[in-house]
């Protein structure tokens, strides 16, 4: 039985259009099944590498470190490369790792690492108890400060008047003596027996004539 040429040329253009839709779907599928979330943790840093994603829809990442935001939430499109730097630290960290697809959650990705302690790095230091942070009660004295001393200079005396001698001269602006009274009754009592003995002397002459 011979098959008419149209029945060839039909069964050719369906293999044809099969062919076409499987290669679409191929490529179609082959970016969304590509999603590459890589990520490393060391004692210091984070390394995030996120590639092939779909660039027609929004993506999310987020990383925390012991529940503290060490990337907070950041969009991005095919690829996300970045680099964080850990805080010190002397006990592990926990790191955790948040990506949301949006083109589905089969895409997404939740995961925790460990950050060890790097090496040589300080001990922490111990927390201080209420005893050793409580303020000492002791009251102390202040010195005074050579200020607050009383003054200690001691102002001149002013010299006694000096007391003349009973030897002393006399005063020579004044002209008096102790002996003036004296000398001045003498005086008058030579005066007095001058002026006796005239009287005396012309009685006895008138006497006489």
């Amino acid at each position: 039985m011979t098959i008419p040429r149209r029945l060839w040329r039909a069964a050719g253009t369906l293999a044809a259009a099969t062919v076409v839709g499987l290669s679409g779907a191929v490529l179609t599928a082959g970016p969304a099944a590509a999603h590459t979330p890589t990520w490393d943790v060391t004692c210091d840093e984070v390394s995030l590498h996120l590639t092939q994603y779909n660039a027609d829809v929004t993506n999310e990442v987020t990383v925390t470190v012991d529940g503290n935001p060490l990337l907070p939430t950041e969009k991005f499109g095919r690829n996300f490369e970045k680099k964080l730097a850990l805080p010190e630290h002397d006990q592990p960290l926990t790191v955790y790792l948040v990506v949301k697809a949006g083109d589905g959650d089969q895409y997404s990705k939740e995961e925790t690492k460990q950050a060890p302690v790097c090496e040589g790095a300080p001990p922490s230091k111990p927390t201080p108890t209420p005893s050793e942070t409580k303020p000492s009660q002791t009251p102390t004295t202040a010195s005074p400060s050579p200020s607050d001393k009383p003054s200690q200079t001691v102002s001149a005396a002013a010299p006694a008047a000096a007391t003349p001698s009973p030897s002393s001269p006399d005063l020579a602006e004044t002209g008096s003596s102790s002996a003036t009274p004296i000398i001045g009754g003498a005086a008058v009592a030579v005066l007095l027996a001058g002026g006796g003995i005239m009287w005396s002397v012309r009685k006895r002459r008138t006497a006489q004539h």
